[in-house]
């Protein structure tokens, strides 16, 4: 069996492109070949040929077709592969001539593509209602109107309408990965075509060598990261002791901190090196879900930012769910009150300076940062993302012409 990467930016983060390649290494060391095709004269997706950790591959301009079925791998196959349909919002995904060549090559029948779809984002239909409000910036006071409207009108329903199909729950080939830390069973009611499972984890280990004490390292991608690194600077200088902040960015930011301890990165960084720096740090400030799962799988202490919208009364978080999973999770293993609640704020560009220092010195509920962060509800193999997908390949390699009869098993949620 074949397997076809398709990495490419959905969402606008990078860490679209990290993933596919995130699961091409876990299929790699599962002795699978990997194939980056791109059909001649069409430039790869933007930001995809980068200093990236690559798994072992083979660049190509033609379907090898050498084996009897092949997998591909893309960040939300309904909008990054499928093909060009009808009507308004219809056209075809920045892979979808390679997709379409891969199925053609192989059939439809010995094809199956998985498609990682947003880390942490299954929400129910009533939930994402909900949250399409509140950060569109509607008030709590003037939610419940504004929610029985949209249910009256008919919005939800479309909505719901919409989501499977450019999603594309109803191609039967196509298995939709929802990785997340706590599995929930009302999102699989509304989608039952949506597979939950554990997160997909990079392979980033912690270092051997002992961490470095005196250094802090953030991944400040979100826009309003510049908003509230100035309070970072400080709380950082009111520490015990001196702390090296670096921070790696890819904005133009209008006013730099000009502190002699902090450091920015921002032109690439070779993924090995980043990664060293990265697990050596003392501290993480991570955001969106790639450096989020990186930071859990090295252990340690991480703050979380994704970003905050609006100002004063009318400031709120920007795509919070991940947090809020974290956050459950750690509820559930009984971490302390005051390490959660300092989590809270700092996501919400609320007391930013006093966490930083707290953290730094490693007061109270941060001298017992939990060392395992594990997803909750789900079992083997469902409950790690990289084992269902080498689970599905094998199945796959094994029953080369049953791709539509192996995603339905995995849809099902039977042992594969």
């Amino acid at each position: 069996m074949d397997v076809y990467l398709l990495p490419a930016v959905v969402g606008g983060g990078l860490g679209d492109i990290e993933e596919v390649l995130a699961a091409g290494r876990r299929l790699a060391r599962a002795g699978f070949p990997i194939f980056l095709y791109r059909a001649p004269g069409r430039a790869l997706p933007r930001s995809v040929d980068g200093p990236w950790d690559w798994p072992p591959l083979r660049r190509t301009e033609r379907v090898p077709g050498r084996s009897a079925a092949a997998l591909t791998i893309a960040p939300a196959w309904g909008l990054s592969a499928a093909p060009t349909r009808p009507g308004p919002l219809g056209r075809g995904g920045a892979w979808a001539d390679e997709a379409a060549a891969i199925e053609a090559a192989y059939g439809a029948g010995s094809t199956v593509h998985v498609s990682l779809e947003e880390f942490a984002r299954t929400l129910t239909p009533a939930r994402e209602d909900r949250e399409r409000f509140r950060e569109g910036g509607v008030r709590s006071r003037a939610l419940a109107a504004r929610l029985r409207e949209s249910v009256a009108s008919g919005q939800r329903q479309r909505m719901h309408e919409a989501f499977e199909r450019y999603r594309a729950f109803d191609r039967p080939n196509v298995l939709h990965l929802f990785a997340t830390l706590r599995r929930d069973p009302g999102f699989t009611r509304e989608f039952p075509a949506a597979v939950q499972t554990g997160p997909l984890w990079s392979g980033a280990r912690a270092p051997a060598a002992r961490r470095r004490r005196t250094e802090w390292v953030w991944y400040a991608s979100p826009a309003s990261a510049e908003t509230i690194a100035p309070a970072v600077e400080a709380g950082l200088a009111a520490a015990a002791r001196p702390v090296r902040l670096v921070i790696r960015r890819d904005r133009v930011w209008g006013k730099v901190p000009g502190s002699a301890t902090t450091e920015h990165l921002l032109t690439p960084v070779p993924a090995v090196a980043w990664r060293a720096r990265f697990a050596a740090a003392d501290l993480r400030v991570v955001t969106g879900s790639r450096s989020l799962l990186e930071a859990i799988e090295v252990g340690g202490p991480f703050l979380y930012f994704n970003g905050i919208l609006g100002r004063g009364a009318t400031r709120r978080r920007h795509r919070p769910e991940k947090l809020r999973e974290l956050l459950t999770v750690l509820r559930q293993r009984d971490s302390p009150e005051d390490l959660l609640r300092d989590l809270a704020d700092f996501g919400s560009g609320r007391r930013v300076a006093a966490v930083v220092t707290r953290a730094a010195n490693r007061e109270g509920g941060w001298r017992r940062f939990p060392r395992r962060v594990a997803p909750v509800g789900f079992r083997a193999p469902y409950d790690d993302a990289g084992r269902l997908i080498v689970a599905v390949a094998r199945r796959l390699a094994g029953r080369p012409n049953d791709a539509a009869a192996i995603v339905a098993l995995a849809r099902s949620g039977r042992a594969l």
